[in-house]
C-alpha cells in the first residue's frame, strides 16, 4: 500500500531556522521605508535578500501624479454626465414649455454651454500636458 501526498507540493528543503532581529523605533522605521520601496511580498523574502546580497528592485510610486490623474477622472466623468443632462434639459424644454419661453430659456443654455465646452478643452489639454509629463518619465 503506496502513502498518498495530499495538499501543495512538498519543498525539497525545509526552512525551519529562525533568527530574531530587534530594531529600535528609527531603525524600524527605516526598514519598513525600505522594505516598502522594495515591493517584496513579505518581510522575511526582503530580509534573506537583503542578508545574501541579492538585488532587489525599488518602486516608487508619486501619489501626487495618481491623485491628479484620478481627479481628472473624475472630472471628465462628471463632465459627461453634463452632456446627458444637457439632452434631458433640451428635451424637457421642449415639451413642457411654449416655443417663446423655450426659445429664451434655450438661448441661456447657449451660453452656458461655451463655458461648458471651454472647461472641456481645458481638461483635454490638462489630459495631453498630463501624458506627455508621464511619457517623459
Amino acid at each position: 500500500m503506496t502513502k498518498r501526498h495530499v495538499g501543495r507540493p512538498l519543498k525539497k528543503e525545509k526552512a525551519s531556522h529562525c533568527c530574531m532581529v530587534r530594531f529600535t523605533d528609527t531603525e524600524f522605521a527605516r526598514f519598513l521605508t525600505l522594505y516598502e520601496q522594495s515591493g517584496v511580498p513579505n518581510r522575511a523574502v526582503f530580509i534573506k535578500a537583503r542578508v545574501f546580497d541579492e538585488t532587489f528592485r525599488v518602486i516608487k510610486v508619486d501619489r501626487s501624479l495618481l491623485d491628479y490623474y484620478l481627479k481628472l477622472t473624475t472630472l471628465y466623468g462628471q463632465f459627461r454626465s453634463v452632456g446627458v443632462n444637457y439632452n434631458q434639459a433640451v428635451v424637457a424644454l421642449k415639451s413642457n414649455f411654449t416655443e417663446k419661453k423655450a426659445f429664451a430659456m434655450l438661448a441661456q443654455l447657449e451660453k452656458l454651454t461655451l463655458e461648458l465646452a471651454a472647461v472641456g478643452g481645458e481638461i483635454v489639454h490638462l489630459i495631453r500636458e498630463f501624458q506627455e509629463k508621464w511619457s517623459q518619465r
